[in-house]
């Protein structure tokens, strides 16, 4: 005979009977919790969105801080030479070919000494900056940048990789001979412009090695724990 609705069986009886004792139960069973792994994906993912968003800013700072040194440096199409006196800023010119052959462990750890250096000349120039405005957006962007080398902390520890020991290089501190070289008006104007130049292409670098990284490890995952309760 079929099961008309309304109408339940022996055996639909039966399954009924059983989630109604289930239901009646479930305090005293296994809590079945939803938990999701904060692991190296997403951290990759932050640091991707934090360069990008660097990026971003330094367009403005750049803009305002050129105009702030005045012409040359503010027009489109100067293009000085680096000065030996830039090379203590880190350079980020390297072929694309050899430092892609790298391995991430390495990209990472370069990646982190730069911007730690490059902090390091920023909050210089934070200090020196002549207008509020500019040291409004310097201090900011110092703060953004201070949290791209955590960020780069994070991911290098979510992937087993030690950080770079000891500093990679620092500016020299004001009264020493490389300071009094700098008093050259025109010098130091160049080497701000050469530290912004640097750090430009640093970040568009960094942002391609980020999107490429977090493609290779995947993302974070959804995982059922059981967490059992009163047993």
């Amino acid at each position: 005979m079929l099961n008309v609705a309304g109408e339940l069986s022996g055996d639909s009886w039966g399954i009924f009977t059983f989630l109604c004792a289930a239901l009646c139960n479930l305090p005293a069973l296994p809590a079945l919790n939803c938990t999701e792994e904060l692991g190296a994906g997403q951290s990759i993912q932050k640091t991707y969105d934090l360069t990008r968003y660097l990026e971003h800013q330094l367009r403005t700072l750049a803009g305002t801080y050129l105009n702030y040194l005045g012409p040359p440096f503010n027009e489109p199409d100067f293009n000085p030479p680096r000065l030996a006196r830039a090379e203590r800023v880190p350079s980020a010119t390297v072929d694309l070919d050899l430092w892609r052959g790298l391995t991430d462990n390495a990209r990472l750890a370069a990646n982190y000494r730069a911007y730690s250096r490059l902090l390091c000349y920023l909050r210089a120039l934070d200090g020196q900056a002549g207008t509020a405005e500019l040291r409004h957006r310097l201090g900011h962007f110092c703060s953004s940048l201070q949290g791209l080398v955590l960020s780069i902390a994070g991911v290098m520890s979510s992937l087993g990789y030690p950080l770079p020991v000891g500093p990679a290089g620092t500016p020299a501190p004001p009264g020493t001979a490389a300071a009094m070289a700098a008093s050259n008006d025109f010098l130091k104007k160049m080497d701000d412009f050469w530290l912004l130049k640097e750090l430009q292409t640093w970040l568009w670098r960094s942002a391609k090695d980020f999107n490429r990284l977090k493609k290779k490890v995947p993302p974070a995952v959804v995982t059922l724990r059981l967490e059992a309760r009163g047993f």
